[in-house]
């Protein structure tokens, strides 16, 4: 996952990072969101072709069925509707779960990212 990662953090402004995390600081996120958010992986082949998460939007009680959501997709693996199917299977598990609301949050300009958003359900809420 963190070679998916490292991209939306040394070639754009898209994941608000300056230093991409290595597989150690990658597996720690994982694991102090997963007991409550999931994480869903892509995986072609054995290599990870992408993946999607959700962690809590706020640490306030009232925000406990509101979920911030991203999904990031390999290079070679984008545009063939892979982080469709990750959101799918994600906001699924999400909803058996009981959570209400998602939020994305997307640098622009990332045309890519918007149009997989809108296409999901997605309404800008503010730039």
């Amino acid at each position: 996952m963190a070679a998916v990662y490292r991209p939306g953090v040394e070639e754009s402004a898209a994941s608000f990072e300056e230093v991409a995390p290595g597989s150690e600081v990658m597996a720690q996120r994982l694991e102090s969101t997963l007991a409550t958010h999931p994480w869903i992986v892509a995986d072609r082949a054995g290599h990870v072709a992408g993946y999607a998460y959700a962690s809590p939007h706020h640490a306030r009680p009232g925000y406990r069925w509101s979920v911030n959501v991203s999904v990031y997709v390999d290079a070679a693996h984008q545009r063939g509707g892979s982080g469709r199917a990750l959101y799918t299977l994600l906001f699924a598990t999400l909803r058996a779960q009981g959570f209400l609301n998602a939020y994305a949050r997307i640098a622009l300009p990332n045309e890519p990212s918007v149009g997989l958003h809108e296409s999901m359900g997605f309404t800008p809420v503010g730039v």
